[in-house]
């Protein structure tokens, strides 16, 4: 009798091990995407674009970084496409934002 409760109990218990697993996955994926962002907007705040590509490619390979302005502020927005547990479920964006204050330059002490 135990073995037949087993047998039905325990693909109930292989799905609810994989969504966590795939959700421990996501939470990952967004904590790369967010220092990515971060790391970004504040190098680009500084004026060196070429190092916020690439601080952005260290913090999270293979993302897709998008950097504008928005005032005095600078906005990174980060993409990474990515496949929870491998292929076995299809395949989702996480994307994260961070924003900075541009610093100013050190001529007249402006924002560029």
């Amino acid at each position: 009798m135990v073995t037949a409760e087993m047998a039905t109990a325990l693909p109930v218990l292989m799905i609810l091990l994989g969504v966590a697993l795939a959700a421990v996955s996501v939470a990952g994926q967004r904590v790369r995407a967010a220092d990515a962002a971060r790391e970004a907007a504040r190098a680009a705040a500084r004026g060196d674009s070429a190092a916020a590509a690439r601080l952005a490619a260290q913090a999270a390979p293979g993302a897709a970084v998008v950097i504008g302005r928005s005032g005095d502020r600078v906005v990174a927005q980060v993409r990474i496409a990515g496949h929870p547990m491998g292929n076995w479920l299809p395949g989702l964006s996480v994307v994260e934002r961070a924003v900075a204050a541009a610093e100013p330059d050190g001529r007249s002490g402006v924002p560029p």
